[in-house]
């Protein structure tokens, strides 16, 4: 049975900077992921990560614009962290070989991005979260002596003691189907969003929650879940990311009679409001008649108003895509665009290092909630809170790890999950296929639980989610080998899918007002007065999500009117 001080599940960039800070602090560090690393979802990041590095900026400034863009949910204690330490980490970045654009004096550009009081994001053209990945990767082979790799081994339980402390887990080779349990003293999830609930997503197809709904299933509480971002600009046809750097170098919005819009709805900042505010001006022209293209669903961006050679420099990828799955020639012409689900703000509750209510359970990136986000994440947040809370969950966890026994674990968790799985292989072919469940959830997300939302679409998401959850126990797949079985795979992600959308939507329909990517047409207004706090979904031995509440940490800024 493999044995370490420090398990970390998911070699994304929070993973990757985990073990990396957790084998720095002289600990036993194991990297499990479901995919080879440099595949993992922050491979997609593209448009930058930000940092006060500007001499004229600070940290402070940075920390407010976070607050403000979470519309005063987020927790000011971390976010004061995340954007004391944010120029350390980027600097630390840059050392170590990411290759950062520079101005023409040689230093760091820093690009607009919205929600942001001045230009304080830094970049790799448009491919910022894969220059991070790979650099961050070459790292890891480095500490091949302190860091071992399990690529492509899929997690399916959590073990917990019987104090209640989680001590390792259950997870399945992919390339065999072979089962086995791994001890940890510490175990970090970093194994990313549950983006894969919706239809369309930016996110890549293993954004399935997995470790928030393992998380939850062994009573961590979730916090924040109703918090779902819509990114102003996914291609029309498909739902692909073009990324926020595109309006930080200056593309317009407009719609079908050539107006620039977001002057009505954030006259200050335009098309660099933040990202909630955007999107629902977008969906306001689109429901108002004003859309573009089939249907009037969507919105122009116009990126012909920025310098070509810039374009063809700082925005390559999306030249690429907008050619390859448009048709269109971004520097010559208007692409149609449209709100697409991009990210969850929510995730499993921890502290500022990363840490959970669980002993030895710990999360980081997207799959926690720390809450740096509160309502609504600035762009280019995304990539800071993934290092700054890696290094911290790794940091706390190897510390922790000192002076512990290793645990000692029996194989009872292994069976149930082996069992689980033959049950899943065994399945007669009477219920439904799990992409038509998989498939149906999504639409119903993306209808009702999306930009605008009201009592009775919530009421109708949650019936049919809980349906959904009854029919996911007989659905049936095809393939019913050991090697590179994705079938059986899918089955288990969509049972983790369903539990995150069940959180989701329970959530959505508590908290009855307007605040952040959370906007209720029935309710149409933000209530500091009720709602200023967290809501927390924790999960009761009928499989029933049950809600309570948290304080929002308030240090230096008072709620105010949110305005752009």
């Amino acid at each position: 049975m493999p044995a370490h001080d420090v398990l970390i599940i998911g070699a994304g960039l929070a993973g990757q900077r985990a073990a990396l800070a957790a084998a720095d602090a002289g600990a036993s560090v194991a990297l499990l992921s479901k995919v080879h690393p440099v595949r993992s979802h922050s491979v997609a990041a593209a448009g930058g990560i930000n940092a006060a590095i500007n001499p004229a900026d600070d940290w402070r400034s940075h920390a407010f614009d976070t607050v403000k863009g979470s519309d005063f949910l987020g927790d000011q204690d971390a976010i004061e962290i995340m954007c004391s330490e944010a120029p350390g980490e980027v600097m630390h970045l840059e050392h170590i070989g990411v290759t950062f654009h520079r101005n023409e004096s040689g230093e760091l550009d820093l690009r607009a991005f919205g929600g942001a009081s001045m230009n304080r994001t830094a970049y790799v053209a448009d491919i910022t979260g894969q220059a991070m990945l790979h650099v961050l990767y070459e790292q890891i082979l480095k500490y091949s002596d302190r860091i071992d790799r399990y690529e492509e081994w899929f997690v399916t339980s959590l073990v917990l003691d019987d104090d209640g402390g989680c001590v390792g887990v259950v997870a399945r080779d992919i390339r065999s189907g072979r089962m086995e349990t791994f001890a940890a003293k510490n175990v970090i999830l970093a194994s990313g969003g549950a983006g894969q609930c919706y239809k369309p997503t930016t996110n890549a197809l293993i954004c399935t929650g997995d470790g928030i709904a393992q998380a939850y299933r062994v009573g961590a509480p979730l916090m924040d879940m109703e918090m779902i971002q819509y990114h102003p600009t996914t291609l029309a046809e498909n739902g692909f990311l073009i990324t926020e750097g595109a309006r930080g170098e200056g593309a317009h919005l407009l719609n079908a009679d050539g107006e620039r819009f977001m002057e009505k709805y954030a006259p200050n900042k335009m098309e660099l409001a933040s990202r909630d505010v955007v999107s629902r001006a977008e969906q306001t022209e689109i429901n108002e008649g004003r859309g573009v293209g089939e249907g009037g669903g969507g919105i122009y961006l116009d990126i012909t108003v920025v310098d070509r050679k810039r374009v063809l420099e700082a925005l390559r990828e999306i030249v690429n895509i907008g050619r390859d799955f448009a048709g269109t020639d971004i520097t010559r012409e208007p692409i149609e665009i449209r709100p697409g689900q991009h990210y969850i703000m929510g995730g499993v509750k921890t502290d500022i290092n990363g840490a959970t209510p669980i002993p030895g359970l710990y999360a980081a990136g997207e799959v926690a909630c720390v809450s740096v986000h509160g309502g609504n994440r600035l762009g280019a947040n995304s990539l800071l809170d993934t290092l700054i809370f890696g290094r911290r969950s790794g940091e706390h966890a190897a510390a922790r790890a000192t002076g512990m026994a290793m645990p000692s674990l029996g194989d009872d968790q292994l069976r149930r999950d082996a069992t689980e799985i033959d049950d899943i292989i065994g399945r007669e072919r009477t219920g439904r296929r799990v992409s038509e469940i998989k498939e149906e959830l999504g639409v119903e997300m993306n209808r009702n639980v999306a930009v605008f939302r009201d009592e009775a679409g919530l009421r109708n998401a949650h019936e049919i989610v809980r349906r959904l959850k009854e029919e996911a126990k007989s659905a049936y797949i095809d393939d019913r080998g050991t090697v590179f079985n994705q079938d059986v795979l899918g089955a288990l992600e969509l049972s983790f899918m369903l539990d995150c959308a069940e959180a989701t939507v329970v959530a959505a329909i508590e908290r009855k007002e307007s605040r952040g990517a959370q906007f209720r047409t029935d309710y149409p207004e933000r209530n500091d007065e009720v709602w200023l706090k967290h809501i927390d979904i924790g999960r009761n031995g009928d499989d029933v999500p049950e809600v309570s509440y948290s304080p929002v940490t308030i240090t230096q800024w008072q709620p105010e009117e949110r305005k752009y």
